[in-house]
Parts: C-alpha cells; sequence; structure tokens
C-alpha cells in the first residue's frame, strides 16, 4: 500500500494543492520504490497545459489504468474546449465521466472473479484560483473533497497515523495561507512510514499545483527544500518530545504564554516561505 496526501493551500493569488506521498510498494516479502504521484498535462504549440495531479493506492496495474484513463478523459476534454485548463464546473463534469468508465471497468472485473484493490487523488486548480480534489474508490466513484474537508489522505498510511497527524498539526484550508504544508507532508509521511513498513519515507515525490503570475502552473519539490525539510524533520520531532516533558514539569498555562509571546514575536517578522517547486 502506501501514502498519498493532497492539501488544499490558500495563496496570494487563489488556492492552490499540494500533492505528497511516499515512494514504497510492496509484493509479498518484496518492498520496491515507485512513483505514485502522475501530473497531467497537454502540449499544444509547445506551450504546457497543467490540467491535473493525480495520486493513487492499491494494485499498481489498476492504479496505472486510473490514471491513464483520467490523463485521457481530460486532455480530450481540454481539446475540446480548444486547448485550455478546465474551470472548476467543467472539471466537475469530467470527472464524472471518468467515474462513469471506472465504474463500468470495476463492474466487469468482478464479474471476472476481480476485486479492485484502488484509491484514486484527483486535483486540479482552474484558472480564477479554484482548487478542485475528489476521491475515488474502490467501486470506481468520486467524492468531492475539495470544499470539505479540504484535503485527502488516501492508502494504508492513512489509517496508521496519516489523518491523526495532519489533524494533530493543525492544519486546515483556512489555517494553511500561515503553514509550510511541504513541511507538513513531509513529516507526516515519515513519522508513518517508522511505524508502518508498508509506507516508506518521504524522498521529495511532491507536485504543487497553483496560480503563478495569473497563470496554472505545477511543479515538482526542489531539491533544495526536500533537503532542508529532511533536516528538519529530525528537529521538529525532538522539539515536540520537549514540548510533551515542559508541560508534564510545568502548568500548561505558563508553557501557553511563553509560546504566544514566541508567536508573536513571528507574526511581527515573519518567516520567509520555502521555494516549493521548480514551476
Amino acid at each position: 500500500m502506501t501514502l498519498v496526501i493532497a492539501l488544499k493551500w490558500l495563496q496570494e493569488e487563489g488556492e492552490g494543492v499540494l500533492i505528497s506521498s511516499d515512494s514504497r510498494a510492496t509484493y509479498g516479502p518484496i518492498a520496491y520504490e515507485v512513483k505514485k504521484i502522475h501530473p497531467i498535462f497537454y502540449t499544444h504549440d509547445k506551450e504546457e497545459i497543467d490540467l491535473a495531479v493525480a495520486g493513487g493506492a492499491g494494485d499498481p496495474s489498476i492504479v496505472k489504468y486510473g490514471y491513464s484513463l483520467a490523463e485521457s478523459v481530460l486532455k480530450s476534454r481540454s481539446e475540446q474546449l480548444g486547448f485550455r485548463c478546465l474551470s472548476q464546473d467543467e472539471f466537475s463534469e469530467t470527472v464524472r465521466e471518468i467515474e462513469t468508465k471506472l465504474i463500468s471497468r470495476f463492474s466487469a472485473l468482478r464479474r471476472e472473479g476481480i476485486e479492485p484493490e484502488f484509491q484514486m487523488i484527483l486535483a486540479s486548480v482552474d484558472s480564477q484560483g479554484k482548487a478542485s480534489m475528489y476521491i475515488f474508490d474502490y467501486k470506481g466513484m468520486a467524492e468531492p473533497v475539495h470544499d470539505d474537508p479540504g484535503f485527502a489522505i488516501i492508502g494504508k498510511g492513512a489509517v496508521t497515523g496519516g489523518v491523526l497527524l495532519t489533524r494533530l498539526w493543525g492544519y486546515s484550508p483556512e489555517r494553511s495561507s500561515g503553514m509550510d504544508l511541504g513541511m507538513l507532508s513531509a513529516f507526516v509521511i515519515d513519522v508513518v512510514s517508522e511505524i508502518d513498513p508498508a509506507v516508506g519515507s518521504f524522498l521529495g515525490e511532491s507536485i504543487f499545483m497553483r496560480i503563478k503570475e495569473g497563470k496554472v502552473t505545477m511543479g515538482p519539490l526542489q531539491a533544495e527544500a526536500w533537503r532542508k525539510y529532511k533536516d528538519s524533520i529530525g528537529k521538529r520531532r525532538e522539539l515536540l518530545q520537549q514540548l510533551q516533558m515542559l508541560c508534564d514539569q510545568r502548568d500548561e498555562d505558563v508553557v501557553k504564554k511563553a509560546l504566544d509571546r514566541l508567536m508573536a514575536t513571528a507574526r511581527r517578522k515573519p518567516r520567509a516561505k520555502k521555494s516549493l517547486s521548480s514551476g
């Protein structure tokens, strides 16, 4: 199985979507690395038209089929619209077309005695800066999650700690503009990998889709940012442990007042955001 995390991230020019995953796949006792995030784009007249990002968990062959189907339907729709990005409503309609085809395919597999093991996240950002995010389940049915809860986590790692740690971190779309979601994703994946052998550590597989200079764009995590995240994960784990020990030794209200003073100082001197992607 795996762990794939998709988070809505509020930016100055609109909503963005960050999708990150581990890179471990298992087949019986064998574990190997595999790409689990699939960017979908169209190249027309030497211009890249960024359409969506998919992340999948389950049987590799069925997940690849889901990627291929989503890419085919999205590219066809973009071509019909004059080779452009889809609006949020158009993306929603296209998701329903993908859903219909997946349901048909999975029904045929079941008639052959094959039970599909499949989950897929499909996310996009339109030219107005509106993010869309859908989860496809093992039946092929799609559920929108971009408004509520504003994030998606799939794979075995979601149950063994992914959802818990994301909530514990305090993530919500409304608070996301002041958070480093790249750091959050890397931390969650790395910590879950320590307790779930089916989940690998974070190796930098991450795609960020958003509006940049008025245009929909997406790109991978930069190597420099990945190295900074990996260096920070151990430090943050140690800080959390120290905070727990401090609360055990001192009154929680005293600790909170000290943290509030530190937060007030941080707001007056905001830290520069890390550069996430090359897109």
